[in-house]
């Protein structure tokens, strides 16, 4: 029982110093520079009235550049108090699940627990955020040639490497179970 007690605090270590980073980096760049200058934020990000300005960090290729996503992954399923809800609804069953699934793990299991906690801070910090505000602070806006990738924030690069890494013990589990 108390090493059950040992791999959760651990788990719910990284999932609050992921959700934790997340809130901090989405608080600095609420700092960040939009035109016109003095515009109400979020509500006039969310209502197109003003645009981040972007920052460069490496000229041509990353960006800060403030935005507010009031949809899902990349603006999609972008709509009215509706589709915030189910949203919120959506991503609080999802925090439920990975709780079960982490609490369920094996004590071998250590890389899926910290997927796991990855993926429950990303999506608790972007929770936090509609609920305060009605959409998502992104604010990382990566370039190549003339391709923008979509922005995104701290939260969605902790889902996605979660995500990854869930797949990556997936195929590491199953090649040790593969006969030789």
């Amino acid at each position: 029982m108390s090493q059950r007690i040992g791999r959760m605090a651990v788990f719910l270590a990284l999932f609050a110093l992921t959700t934790g980073f997340d809130q901090g980096s989405k608080q600095w760049a609420r700092t960040l520079p939009v035109s016109p200058a003095g515009c109400d934020l979020p509500a006039d990000l969310i209502a197109h009235r003003c645009a981040g300005v972007p920052v460069p960090v490496i000229e041509g290729h990353w960006d800060w550049e403030l935005a507010m996503n009031p949809g899902a992954a990349f603006s999609s399923f972008a709509g009215g108090a509706g589709t915030q809800i189910v949203l919120s609804i959506l991503a609080m069953l999802a925090l439920v699940g990975i709780g079960v699934v982490a609490a369920r793990t094996a004590p071998e299991q250590r890389l899926q627990r910290f997927a796991l906690a990855m993926i429950g801070g990303g999506a608790l910090g972007n929770l936090i955020d509609r609920l305060r505000d009605g959409a998502v602070t992104d604010f990382v806006r990566w370039r190549w040639n003339e391709h923008a990738w979509p922005i995104f924030n701290v939260a969605d690069a902790a889902l996605l490497l979660g995500a990854v890494l869930l797949v990556a013990d997936g195929a590491l589990a199953y090649r040790r179970r593969a006969p030789a």
